[in-house]
């Protein structure tokens, strides 16, 4: 099975800008915008200030620019997002038509030439750093040829206005330092907008499992309470049967059986109903906790192997139900799909601590491990068992509340939690906490004493 990683908490590496992408609708309505200026323009200088332009060729410049934006508007859905490259094409079709206008009408003596930076600044708002450095090298482009080839600015009849040469290279030089500090930061601008709108997504998945997990809460209560009288009558009941039943028949064997079961369903739920005013937080060694949630587990035919990874200094760890059960269904998880055996690996150093779970058994199916930790997903590949094996598992549950309970309550403890499928099979589940949350003074979960398990 492919060796396939998937670290709890933070979401699979993705491009930044592939959220981000430009609406045609909104690229169309500002291209209507610019062509309205640009008419406007052209008319009250030729008209109102009597400069004369020529007319026939900016107009069909123009016009080029409004067949384009009724052709997009025609063909294409209002809704569409353009894709990163179309988006840049458009924009560097805007810079080559302004290029053009600003050509016939003077150059860079065009006061309308600082235009040249609206296309670069929409890049750098909503497009990745190449695409905004290219829009940028054709701008610095366009204006090195308008500072040596471009028709007279329209001016007064008889006469010709004229910048200096060295006017005219300040122009150029402004005009670059400007589109660099302009697009630098528009970029920083929107890159914290995009890694704030991130952060608030991210506070909002929290939230929505602290909310998965509080309904889960009263779900138990309400289990525990409704469970309390039939186990009580059922535990009854069987220790009648046993006392009943001659002394090593196999009758009394299935009654001791249901009868021990029905004391732990009763001892569960009283954890259920006591979890929220549980105050033991006594301190001890990291390996006699994982000890003691290790024990409960060893009496189903798996082999339980607890490894010490290092020797000194073996942190103090505060008693905390929300590691205890959290640590717990993973353990318990990893016992239930292990052929044999299951190995829990305890290391630490002065940063980090970490505890590592590993079984033999068919480890995460590749089609689900990415998405494991969400509610209601199942954890685990199936195919080594029979077909009657599957069906009885499937009918079982597998919902995948136990790793969406246990990752939620060990992150509460400042935990990182990461999973894979080992090179010689099976699944590892990895622990990581910061050594000093760990073994702090003071409760690094008090915050979070109301959340309890469900």
């Amino acid at each position: 099975m492919r060796n396939r990683a998937f670290v709890f908490g933070t979401a699979p590496a993705r491009n930044d800008f592939g959220e981000r992408l430009l609406k045609l609708d909104t690229l169309v309505r500002l291209r209507w915008l610019v062509i309205a200026g640009q008419t406007a323009a052209v008319l009250v200088v030729n008209y109102g200030f009597g400069f004369k332009v020529p007319l026939g060729l900016v107009f069909a410049l123009i016009a080029l620019l409004a067949w384009l934006n009724l052709f997009l508007k025609l063909v294409r859905a209002k809704v569409q997002r353009l894709p990163q490259r179309w988006a840049a094409v458009l924009l560097c079709y805007n810079v080559l038509q302004l290029s053009g206008l600003l050509f016939m009408t003077g150059g860079l003596g065009n006061p309308f030439s600082l235009l040249l930076l609206v296309p670069v600044t929409v890049s750098a708002a909503a497009l990745p750093p190449r695409d905004t450095v290219a829009l940028g090298g054709v701008v610095v482009i366009a204006a090195s040829l308008l500072a040596f080839y471009q028709l007279p600015l329209p001016w007064q009849e008889g006469e010709v206005f004229e910048l200096l040469g060295i006017y005219q290279f300040g122009v150029w030089t402004a005009l670059v330092a400007i589109l660099a500090i302009l697009a630098f930061y528009t970029f920083q601008v929107a890159a914290e907008a995009r890694q704030l709108s991130q952060a608030l997504v991210a506070t909002e998945l929290t939230l929505e499992r602290e909310q998965h997990l509080h309904a889960l809460d009263g779900l138990a209560a309400a289990a525990a309470h409704e469970l309390g009288t039939p186990l009580a009558t059922i535990v009854l009941t069987a220790k009648e049967l046993e006392m009943d039943l001659p002394e090593g028949s196999s009758q009394r064997e299935d009654v001791t059986l249901i009868r021990s079961q029905g004391d732990r369903c009763r001892e569960i739920l009283r954890k259920l109903t006591s979890l929220s005013s549980d105050q033991s937080f006594l301190s001890l060694r990291l390996s006699h906790l994982v000890k003691e949630v290790a024990d409960p587990h060893r009496a189903f035919g798996v082999t339980i192997t607890i490894i010490k990874e290092s020797d000194e200094g073996e942190p103090t760890v505060r008693r905390n139900a929300s590691i205890l059960y959290g640590l717990g269904n993973l353990l318990e998880n990893a016992v239930d799909f292990a052929s044999s055996a299951v190995s829990v690996r305890l290391n630490w150093s002065d940063a980090n601590v970490s505890v590592t779970i590993a079984d033999d058994g068919p480890g995460f199916a590749d089609e689900v491990i990415d998405r494991i930790g969400e509610p209601y997903v199942t954890t685990r590949a199936r195919s080594r068992a029979r077909p009657t094996e599957v069906a009885a598992q499937a009918n079982a549950g597998g919902l995948g509340l136990g790793f969406f309970i246990a990752k939620t309550l060990l992150e509460c403890t400042s935990a990182r939690l990461s999973l894979r499928n080992s090179l010689e099979g099976g699944a590892v589940v990895q622990i990581v906490w910061p050594r000093i949350a760990l073994e702090s003074a003071e409760d690094s979960a008090a915050a979070t004493e109301e959340v309890r398990f469900a």
